[in-house]
């Protein structure tokens, strides 16, 4: 095996289950996560060669897969996300155990968001370290840690009213 491809093997091992989720995130749809997963390495692997190691290739990673999802989602105009969202989690909703159901209820929530809060939170939820996430984003960590606090009541006024239901 040539090195590149040990080496893009290991960076998918590692990577691949957070960048679904992050796919996920924003689509609500597990076949269009999985295309822009496999879209989000096709561009890694293409660019691997010009990854110059001054971020975390964990970042540079989310980089891609961020730029991918939101391209993804203007040139589709995706708003039946809320609907496919809406749909999966009522489909499932027998299958859930409580805490399941409320897993469901905050992914439901999150994408409810607007979609760089959207992006944050799944950052946060995925364990990212903060500094990191503010690399990603491109903002301060301080001003990041006031946006997760505003994103967090956010979603407890959000799971408060659909928890109410």
């Amino acid at each position: 095996m040539e090195q590149k491809d040990k080496l893009f093997k290991q960076i998918f091992d590692s990577n691949s289950k957070k960048i679904f989720h992050l796919c996920y995130g924003y689509t609500g749809d597990t076949d269009a996560a999985n295309d822009l997963l496999q879209e989000t390495f096709l561009k890694v692997w293409q660019n691997l060669d010009k990854f110059r190691n001054k971020s975390l290739i964990s970042t540079w990673i989310y980089r891609i897969a961020v730029n991918t999802c939101l391209t993804y989602l203007r040139s589709e105009k995706r708003q039946a996300k809320d609907e496919l969202t809406d749909n999966i989690i009522e489909n499932k909703v027998e299958e859930f155990s409580e805490k399941n159901e409320q897993v469901a209820l905050l992914y439901k929530c999150i994408s409810k968001l607007e979609e760089n809060d959207r992006l944050l939170i799944t950052m946060v939820l995925d364990e990212l370290p903060y500094h990191e996430i503010a690399d990603i984003s491109g903002i301060s960590e301080g001003n990041l840690r006031v946006k997760i606090h505003r994103i967090k009541q956010k979603l407890t006024e959000l799971y408060s009213q659909y928890a109410s239901v």
